[in-house]
């Protein structure tokens, strides 16, 4: 009882805190990243981003005439120290927080920011983000589901593989990517012959490959992160395992190629449409502008999409000319083809993205990608 007390005590403050800030000249943002760590690029890609957007309001005069700043909590993208961040940020006094990059670092945050009407936007695709119907949550990125059948409906009636395996490792996005892929696929008759999980992290994968290897698959896909399947597509080939191998969306990353090596080739990755690709206005002066500060490319599309989450957010502010949190949530939820740097979006009652595209892509063997298919 007493853990319980104290936890609700925490929350309140953070509660009354926040308030304050708000009636200060400055309002906080907060950005929970895994700064540090396995996928510490695309931490401090969406850091870099948030500061980005946030410098270019400061400069406009602020947001309703307050100065924004940011206060980043690094997560790791590990549950606990998510749990931490969350509890910082609130203490903190930010109204509003972008992310984390993994689903179960943002799970895991959800609902201390509930309880501290603390909005938070993240681009954590499984399902159940969105099915704890908290209001102060909001996606900013596609939902396994929708990937899932559009993975499905190329596996099954483009590429027409018969003997497919699914391979996740056992984070929450993971497995729930996976387990979304095999029931797509299933539902459109499809034929998955194996559906496996691996401990991210193993290095080595020789034993779960080679009991595939003896099944004789037309496709390896696998729903985890690039830090994996980039070895996974190398081990695949040293055990001549003569299979098409499909990365989910966190496959797409730079560091994919670096750990595959050569093996790269001939990668199929699904995913949103990739930064350099994007054609709409505001992702050619968005990414323009990241390139000249940082003199880098975003990694992947996860930092631009959650700079389209903080971009919505400081839009509903705008328009509602307040930073009552339920009124910025209630606002959010009534865009309609809100125009963002990855293109027109729609956010549901509940809080979901809609009118997502994805892309395929085949990666050459120089760690470019050309695109196969798209939707």
């Amino acid at each position: 009882m007493r853990k319980i007390t104290k936890f609700a005590s925490s929350v309140a403050l953070g509660a009354i805190i926040a308030s304050s800030s708000i009636l200060a000249d400055t309002v906080k943002v907060g950005v929970q990243a895994p700064i540090t760590g396995k996928y510490a690029n695309e931490g401090q890609s969406i850091d870099n981003f948030v500061r980005l957007l946030v410098d270019e309001k400061n400069a406009q005069g602020g947001l309703l005439g307050k100065k924004i700043e940011v206060v980043t909590c690094d997560d790791e993208a590990k549950a606990q120290k998510a749990a931490v961040c969350a509890k910082k940020l609130v203490n903190e006094g930010v109204f509003a927080v972008i992310g984390s990059y993994t689903s179960g670092a943002t799970e895991a945050a959800q609902t201390t920011y509930y309880r501290s009407k603390v909005l938070q936007t993240s681009d954590g695709t499984s399902d159940s983000l969105i099915e704890k119907k908290y209001w102060t949550f909001f996606r900013n990125s596609f939902p396994n589901s929708a990937q899932s059948d559009f993975t499905a409906e190329y596996f099954v009636n483009v590429k027409k593989y018969q003997r497919i395996v699914v391979l996740s490792d056992y984070s929450s996005y993971s497995e729930g990517l996976g387990d979304a892929t095999e029931a797509s696929v299933k539902k459109l008759g499809g034929n998955v012959i194996f559906r496996g999980k691996i401990k991210s992290g193993t290095q080595n994968f020789t034993a779960t490959l080679t009991k595939i290897k003896a099944m004789n698959p037309d496709v390896i896909y696998y729903s985890g992160y690039y830090t994996d399947g980039g070895l996974l597509r190398a081990q695949q080939l040293q055990l001549g395992i003569n299979a098409d191998f499909v990365g989910g969306d966190s496959n797409d990353n730079p560091d994919f190629y670096k750990l595959a090596g050569d093996s790269a080739k001939g990668t199929i990755l699904i995913n949103f449409p990739t930064p350099e690709i994007l054609p709409y206005k505001e992702a050619k002066k968005y990414l323009k502008a990241y390139k000249d500060t940082f003199k880098i490319d975003p990694p992947s599309i996860w930092p631009v999409t959650n700079a389209d989450g903080l971009r919505a957010i400081m839009h509903a502010v705008e328009q509602t000319k307040s930073f009552d949190t339920k009124k910025i949530a209630d606002y959010v939820r009534t865009l309609k083809d809100f125009p963002g740097i990855t293109g027109p979006f729609t956010i549901r009652e509940d809080g979901e993205r809609i009118g997502a595209e994805f892309v395929v892509y085949e990666m050459n063997n120089d760690g470019t990608k050309k695109v196969v298919s798209t939707k």
